[in-house]
């Protein structure tokens, strides 16, 4: 089943907590705070995988989550980094934020792209030891990893795309420039996902073309197949737009050329300003007055025009090569440019305070409750070093702007003190 579309959820690992540790050796006095610090954790990184061609996989497992870091030991052991979670896609692969459609990444490189960064790990207790703090009994726990909810889209990488009607010989018309064997059948959709084809112009010159199934009118608002393939296109270099100028089914090329043309407009302005060339198809049993008449249309509107007819072969001999030398006067296949806008991180020292309906005061700040996990609050050197940093930043000035007095509780995360002067 080809799947082009899924929505998963990333998490990095989180960084491992610093030691609390003392150096304790025979003979060795008064050895001091020896605790190492904790590790990184492992990053989510999204690399192309060229044997991969949907995103089936991602139907079935939707949460990712890399290796925490390990935490600290003593004797100034530092914590093994967790490991990088690489995640393998197919090559064209976007990453957007399910949230804000922002483009986080394009996997179209070889390079790996680290979309989600593991977090740091906490510092050991031996980086607290001062001339009057020569026992620190805390250390810091290590920071959570980044985590995120991302749309995986995948637009395929080709250089040339067929685009028509359905039934118009697309699909047979790949077959035979191409080792590709899209399913070809005499009614409409035959094609249900796009199909990819090396088209081999000499010993080491060729081009991937790609199938894309039939567009209707109506396609860019989500009529028929069109709507779900059309993102497809996007990458293509050039079209090669098959029209059916025998009028066989009872509709007029000419419309069918203009109406393809409109929901190109009308899906991606840019991607109708694409070079087309025109392959007029089944002109073996379409008469030279049928034929003429909508080359005199097409060229009119300044395009190329090639006459052929995908049953018999007839005309696409020459393709091949003509699609090549147009080739070498474009630019390469687009690779999209991220526009993803990281949400700003909260400030390191950032607080606030309430007081409840109950009389008690609530501190909102992340960063302190991270100091009290890593604290012993039993140990008199650890909250000395906590009261230090209430202090210094601003809470306790803040609770006595609010009017606590002697007594009142104070809650920070789920840790609740007694207010005391």
């Amino acid at each position: 089943m080809f799947v082009d579309v899924a929505k998963i959820t990333i998490k990095a690992g989180k960084g491992g907590d610093g030691a609390v540790s003392f150096r304790r050796e025979k003979y060795v006095a008064a050895g001091g705070p020896d605790g190492g610090d904790g590790g990184r954790g492992g990053s989510v990184l999204f690399v192309a995988d060229p044997n991969l061609s949907t995103l089936m996989d991602f139907r079935y497992k939707r949460k990712y989550a890399a290796q925490n870091g390990e935490n600290g030991r003593g004797a100034n052991s530092y914590g093994k980094s967790g490991e990088d979670l690489i995640i393998r896609v197919p090559r064209g692969t976007l990453v957007k934020d399910a949230e804000t459609g922002g483009l986080i990444a394009d996997i179209s490189g070889d390079e790996p792209v680290v979309v989600a960064k593991g977090g740091r790990g906490g510092l050991g207790n031996r980086h607290f030891a001062t001339p009057t703090r020569q026992i620190p009994r805390f250390a810091k726990p290590g920071l959570p990893g980044e985590e995120l909810t991302v749309q995986l889209e995948l637009k395929l990488i080709a250089d040339v795309g067929l685009i028509g009607f359905p039934n118009v010989g697309k699909s047979t018309t790949l077959s035979r420039i191409s080792a590709a064997r899209p399913k070809i059948a005499n009614y409409h959709f035959t094609t249900l996902s796009p199909v990819l084809g090396v088209v081999r112009v000499g010993e080491e010159a060729s081009f991937v073309a790609a199938d894309i199934p039939g567009l209707i009118e109506g396609a860019s608002e989500g009529v028929g197949l069109g709507h779900d393939f059309l993102r497809h296109v996007e990458r293509c270099r050039l079209l090669l737009h098959v029209v059916d100028v025998s009028g066989c089914e009872g509709r007029d090329p000419m419309d069918d050329f203009e109406k393809i043309n409109a929901e190109l407009e009308q899906f991606s302005p840019v991607l109708a300003q694409r070079p087309q060339i025109v392959l007029g198809n089944k002109c073996d049993i379409a008469t030279d007055e049928q034929v003429a008449a909508f080359e005199q249309f097409v060229r009119d509107k300044g395009y190329d025009f090639l006459p052929i007819s995908a049953a018999t072969g007839k005309g696409l001999e020459k393709l091949p090569g003509i699609v090549f030398e147009r080739l070498r006067e474009l630019p390469p296949v687009a690779v999209f440019t991220p526009d993803y806008v990281k949400p700003a991180p909260r400030d390191a020292r950032e607080f606030t305070v309430q007081k409840e309906e109950d009389g008690s005061f609530f501190v909102d700040a992340p960063w302190l409750e991270r100091i009290l996990e890593g604290s012993d609050v039993e140990d008199y050197e650890s909250l000395q070093y906590f009261q230090t940093q209430l202090a210094d930043l601003g809470v306790l000035d803040k609770l006595v702007e609010l009017g606590v007095k002697e007594g009142d509780t104070v809650r920070i995360g789920e840790y609740e003190f007694d207010y005391l002067f």
